[in-house]
């Protein structure tokens, strides 16, 4: 099968890798019909995080061809939606909601990989979960887009508390706070505030639910949040980008009493204790718990009341992946499908 090899940072290939087979009795193999590049896939091709021949992608949407002999829920011929984390859903932490923490945990990038033809996918039953049927293709890049992006932005907006009543501000206008824009409309929140410097990107904020947009960033963007919450600060903010900066302004535009969700995968973030501390606000993120939400996910894009796959603004075939992260690095595409 054909699958995406980031050799070092900044060489991605499209090569020739081994057929996945069934090794543990509670695998599933899938052959994959769209995959893509995420966020979190340019920080080994920025040289963030190392890169050495590793198999890339860790979000998919496919059709199961064979399960080990212990796979109970999802059969042969499925249409499933996967987590980007491997998960039994039975353990003590995911039973608590936090399938991201499973005690069986493997996060699919590096390992798996699933920007490629077909995949193995371990704990099939905790992992996988079927649509209701074969999907018309006009759903099936919103079903991808639950598979991370739109279950990372939901978690966040879940960790904020973001509902009726409540201020919620979105920190990052990529693809996993646009979908936390979207989250927290459909969460019933009465004032959605997206920060974005890009028209385009502001343009899908305010689709999906912004209220507001704003384009200042640090102390200035901090200083507008506030102006337009009467000098208190967001109800509900989500952090969606994992920069110093970005932080810190997330921190700052959350009101006493306030919660931040942070879901932007974070390198070289030092908070300042003191201003954890005087900030008097609840703080929760992380991995997000995608096998939580995908039930809920795939049933409301299925009743096509959400379309998380307008996110997606460039697709293109497997073999041109080298030139879809490069049009992500170069910020010139917010997401990138890759067709099968």
């Amino acid at each position: 099968m054909r699958g995406v090899i980031m050799y070092t940072a900044g060489d991605v290939r499209v090569e020739e890798r081994p057929d996945p087979k069934i090794i543990e009795p509670t695998d599933a193999i899938i052959r994959l019909t769209a995959t893509c590049i995420c966020g979190s896939d340019l920080w080994p091709y920025r040289g963030v995080e190392p890169a050495d021949h590793t198999a890339m992608g860790h979000e998919y949407v496919g059709v199961v061809e064979a399960v080990g002999d212990d796979v109970r829920n999802v059969k042969v011929g499925d249409f499933v939606v996967g987590s980007f984390v491997i998960s039994d859903n039975t353990c003590e932490i995911c039973r608590s909601g936090y399938q991201s923490g499973c005690v069986h945990r493997e996060f699919v990038a590096g390992t798996i990989g699933t920007q490629a033809e077909k995949a193995r996918i371990p704990h099939a039953d905790g992992t996988l979960v079927p649509t209701p049927g074969q999907p018309d293709e006009d759903l099936i890049p919103s079903l991808l887009a639950a598979s991370d992006v739109l279950g990372t932005g939901w978690y966040g907006a879940v960790a904020a508390e973001a509902g009726p009543g409540r201020t919620v501000a979105v920190v990052g206008d990529g693809a996993v706070g646009l979908m936390a824009v979207l989250a927290a409309k459909q969460l019933g929140a009465e004032r959605i505030i997206a920060m974005s410097r890009h028209p385009d990107r502001q343009e899908l904020a305010r689709f999906y639910g912004a209220t507001d947009i704003v384009e200042e960033r640090g102390d200035a963007g901090v200083a507008r949040v506030k102006e337009l919450t009467d000098g208190l600060g967001a109800h509900s903010v989500v952090e969606a980008v994992g920069t110093q900066e970005s932080t810190m302004q997330a921190i700052n535009s959350t009101r006493p009493g306030g919660r931040l969700g942070f879901v932007g995968v974070n390198y070289d973030v030092t908070i300042p204790g003191i201003d954890l501390f005087f900030a008097g606000i609840h703080v929760e993120g992380g991995p997000a718990p995608v096998r939580r939400f995908l039930p809920e996910l795939i049933q409301l894009i299925w009743d096509r009341k959400i379309d998380p796959g307008r996110v997606f603004d460039l697709a293109l075939p497997l073999d041109e992946a080298a030139q879809g992260y490069k049009v992500m690095d170069e910020r010139r595409a917010t997401k990138v499908l890759l067709t099968l």
